[in-house]
C-alpha cells in the first residue's frame, strides 16, 4: 500500500531503498560486511577482525544481516558453522566505494583524515534521517517545492506542518537548501551529488545490476559517460591526465578499485585540503 501522494513505482523505489539503508546503517553492520570479503569464516575468525565489538554483540548482528539476506550461515557439522556473504550481500559491496567518494567531495573536513569506513558510517546517519529518502527524492525531480507541498506528496495523511522537523534536519546537515521562512526548498549541491548512490542502490534494491544506475529515472545521468578512476581510501584522487582518455562504450562499466584494509586504517594519507571547499553538510 502505498505511503506517500507519490506515483506507485516511485514510491515502491523509494521503500525499497529506505529498506536497503536500514540494513546497512545499525551500527557495525558495515564493519562486519567488510570483514567478511573473502572466504567463509568461522564465529571466532569474524570476532577476531572485529575486537572491538564486545562480548554478545557479534552473535546478534549476524543474525540480523542473515535474516536481511546480506550473510549466510553455514552448518557443516555441529561444531563447524561458517558465514559468508551471500549473493546479495556481494552485489552490494561495490555500493560503499560510491559513499566514500561521495562523503570526501561533500562532508564537511574533519581535521584528521578520516577512514574510508567512518566516512560511511557518517554519510548513512544523514541518509537514514526520518522522510530522508523521500524529500530527497521529491526536490531530486521537481527542483523546487514550497514545504506544504511536499508535506501534500510526502505524508498525506499528516498534518502539513509535520514536513518541517525533518526538513529543518536535512537543511542543517547540508542536503536541502532554502532561502528563508517561507521560501521552496531544493537540493543542495551535495543533494544533487547522491546521483549515483541512490541510482546504486535503487538498482541493488530492485535486483537489478548496478550497471543501471546511470539510468535511474530520477536519479541517472544515461548521457554521462563514466570517467575511469582507481579508488583508494583517504588517498588524493589521481591527477587528470594530460591527454584525454578514450571514450567508454555505453555498456561498459567501471568500478573503482575496492582495497578492504584501507576502510579500517586510521592511519591514511591526508587529502590536500586547499582543494575543497570548506564546509559541507554535517557529519
Amino acid at each position: 500500500m502505498a505511503i506517500t501522494a507519490l506515483p506507485p513505482d516511485t514510491d515502491a523505489d523509494i521503500a525499497r531503498v529506505t529498506e536497503a539503508l536500514a540494513m546497512i546503517t545499525p551500527r557495525w553492520n558495515v564493519r562486519i560486511l567488510l570483514a567478511l570479503s573473502g572466504p567463509a569464516l568461522r564465529y571466532s575468525e569474524i570476532a577476531g577482525k572485529v575486537s572491538w565489538l564486545q562480548s554478545g554483540q557479534l552473535h546478534p548482528k549476524l543474525k540480523s544481516l542473515c535474516d536481511a539476506g546480506l550473510v549466510e550461515r553455514t552448518e557443516h557439522t555441529s561444531r563447524h558453522v561458517t558465514y559468508g556473504h551471500t549473493d546479495r550481500g556481494t552485489a552490494l559491496l561495490p555500493v560503499l566505494p560510491m559513499i566514500v567518494t561521495w562523503a570526501e567531495e561533500h562532508l564537511e573536513k574533519t581535521e584528521r583524515p578520516l577512514p574510508a569506513i567512518e566516512q560511511i558510517e557518517d554519510s548513512l546517519t544523514l541518509l537514514t534521517r526520518r522522510h530522508a529518502a523521500a524529500v530527497l527524492w521529491v526536490l531530486k525531480s521537481r527542483e523546487e517545492v514550497s514545504g506544504r507541498a511536499l508535506a501534500r506528496i510526502i505524508m498525506p495523511r499528516s498534518d502539513w506542518t509535520n514536513i518541517y522537523p525533518p526538513l529543518r534536519q536535512l537543511t542543517a546537515d547540508g542536503l536541502v537548501d532554502t532561502d528563508g521562512t517561507g521560501q521552496p526548498y531544493r537540493l543542495s549541491v551535495a543533494g544533487h551529488g547522491l546521483g549515483p548512490v541512490f541510482g546504486a542502490l535503487s538498482a541493488w534494491s530492485a535486483g537489478r545490476s548496478l550497471t543501471r544506475a546511470a539510468q535511474h529515472p530520477i536519479w541517472g545521468r544515461p548521457e554521462a559517460a563514466p570517467t575511469p578512476k582507481t579508488w583508494v581510501s583517504n588517498q588524493t584522487r589521481l591527477p587528470t591526465p594530460a591527454a584525454p582518455l578514450p571514450p567508454v562504450r555505453p555498456r561498459q562499466t567501471t568500478r573503482p578499485t575496492w582495497q578492504n584494509p584501507d576502510l579500517f586504517s586510521h592511519t591514511a594519507t591526508a587529502r590536500p585540503m586547499a582543494a575543497l571547499p570548506a564546509g559541507g553538510p554535517r557529519r
